[in-house]
């Protein structure tokens, strides 16, 4: 791929963010990925998720699309990124905005939280990654690095890592504490749509956007151990379980695939939604995913027996993001529609 072809793909991205109607050719329009939720430090629960979720809260303060949203690992919190350049806190509870953090001099693509709830990192276009202090908002340091922009992130489950993918078709493995780039993967000819760390912190995987496969690289063997091939389009999303076993991806063939990590093997195919998937998220016990996508739903599913549990609508544009709480008590979605909107089970 020419850096020529790649900076078109780029600007037809930005066209589209600001209302342009625009193909990239071959691939069906723009594309956006934003980096999965921690499943790192969060206790099993006995809890079942519930079959009916309402909605019981719209935050409404970005100007933009929101991107990408997670709730922190206390649960009592909210935080959210845009393509207004802003991270913004919100009270879970209340809706209200806790702080806004400004910094990026571009859109922001993807956001992640540590496992302790202390830290938070943000990936922008303008091709570097902040981290902040999440309880004062002080900028901490910036990491830089990519070329391209920065399409997604994720802590180790130590929280003493950072994984980020680009689309200068890069991995890369960040000691966040001393801005360090300790390990560096290449992709061939493709863009790296967004990433992963392992349970266990061993292995990080990433999702494509041409090939629409995912990688599988050890952490000590700095090498490539599995290839996952399967989707007909993008992965824009991936997610492990939390006991690291099952590895699933959301793809703009409109599916979402379950994966056995040991076997290397597909387990299963989740059909129902009627347009690009991109973003997916596992409950705190593994048995409940939920999956957000361009038809404007975010869907519920029992993965094991491949049925959607239920289907939520009320975001008006494309669905970026959806995240679980940690009790699987509440979900979270953000959209083109500059809305995060906040669904309580029953």
């Amino acid at each position: 791929m020419t850096r020529n072809t790649t900076e078109t793909m780029m600007k037809s991205k930005f066209q589209v963010l600001t209302g342009a109607v625009v193909a990239l050719v071959g691939f069906g329009g723009f594309w956006y990925c934003k980096s999965p939720p921690s499943l790192s430090n969060v206790a099993l629960l006995n809890n079942a998720v519930s079959k009916n979720y309402s909605l019981v809260n719209s935050l409404n303060n970005h100007s933009d699309s929101v991107l990408g949203v997670v709730i922190t690992p206390d649960g009592n919190s909210v935080a959210s990124v845009s393509s207004d350049k802003t991270i913004k806190i919100w009270n879970l509870k209340t809706g209200e905005i806790i702080r806004t953090l400004q910094g990026h001099s571009d859109w922001i693509n993807a956001i992640a939280i540590s496992p302790d709830g202390k830290i938070l990192a943000s990936a922008s276009a303008d091709k570097t990654i902040k981290l902040w202090n999440l309880s004062t908002g002080e900028e901490i340091l910036t990491l830089q690095g990519h070329r391209m922009w920065v399409s997604s992130i994720a802590f180790s489950p130590d929280g003493q890592k950072l994984a980020s993918g680009s689309w200068d078709q890069t991995i890369k493995v960040w000691n966040w504490h001393r801005g360090e780039n300790i390990s560096t993967f290449k992709e061939d000819n493709d863009l790296v749509t967004t990433v992963a760390f392992s349970p266990d912190g061993k292995k990080v995987a990433n999702g494509n956007y041409f090939s629409g496969t995912i990688k599988l690289w050890d952490l000590e063997k700095q090498k490539q151990i599995d290839i996952f091939a399967g989707h007909s389009g993008a992965v824009d999303s991936i997610a492990f379980s939390p006991n690291g076993q099952i590895l699933a991806s959301g793809s703009w063939d409109k599916t979402i695939k379950l994966w056995n990590i040991s076997k290397g093997q597909e387990i299963t195919t989740l059909t129902g939604h009627l347009d690009k998937v991109e973003s997916v998220a596992f409950s705190a016990d593994g048995k409940t995913l939920a999956s957000g996508s361009w038809d404007k739903t975010i869907k519920i599913w029992d993965w094991k027996m491949n049925n959607p549990i239920t289907t939520l609508r009320g975001h008006n544009h494309r669905v970026w993001s959806v995240a679980f709480s940690p009790d699987a008590k509440t979900v979270v979605s953000s959209s083109f529609d500059k809305t995060i909107k906040v669904w309580q089970g029953k």
